[in-house]
């Protein structure tokens, strides 16, 4: 941790309002990322960052200061998110903005973008049909590379919980992809 953001926290944990919104303004892309992610519309992300943030507020003077802030910020959110999964009953999971293959949009012409698409919308189905909880691990680890120990700090779950779901999470996703694949995929990339 930085000595500035140190020196913000231990501001905003006396109530300081002025470090509080300069923690929301580092911090705000991640969260709203995550949300985003898990929630699959601008609107709700932007209302799921912002609850975050409030509720990060009130429970600010509770903030243990030798966990990273980002992990907990992260770990309101992904809460929130899968409250609000479970509430809706629906499972929705935006990818839009993940390079499959890691080139540029302009490189690719148009045969490349839409494959590129069409690789996107497959990653999105596959992640659809995770329960709230083990997408957000899987979001936590792939996205913002955070450790098991960080995501079993966030989620409340214990390292070994966290390493099963996501084993489990990936068998799930891979099982889906290859019943979704059709055989002429396969011969064309067996090697004789």
């Amino acid at each position: 941790m930085q000595d500035s953001e140190r020196s913000l926290l231990i501001q905003a944990q006396a109530g300081n309002p002025e470090a509080f919104t300069k923690l929301v303004e580092t911090n705000q892309r991640p969260v709203y990322n995550l949300c985003y992610r898990m929630l699959g519309n601008s609107q709700d992300a932007e209302d799921a960052a912002q609850e975050t943030f409030l509720r990060a507020y009130k429970g600010m003077r509770r903030y243990d200061r030798s966990r990273p802030f980002l992990t907990w910020l992260l770990s309101i959110a992904a809460h929130y998110c899968i409250d609000q999964i479970r509430k809706r009953r629906m499972t929705i999971f935006s990818l839009e903005d993940l390079a499959v293959p890691d080139l540029p949009a302009e490189s690719l012409g148009i045969e490349g973008k839409l494959e590129r698409k069409e690789q996107q919308e497959q990653v999105h189905e596959l992640i659809e049909g995770l329960d709230p909880t083990d997408r957000a691990i899987v979001v936590m680890y792939y996205w913002f590379d955070l450790s098991y120990d960080e995501i079993s700090q966030a989620l409340s779950l214990t390292q070994s919980a966290v390493k099963s779901r996501l084993h489990r999470a990936r068998l799930a996703m891979s099982r889906r992809w290859l019943e979704k694949q059709p055989v002429a995929y396969f011969q064309e990339r067996m090697v004789v």
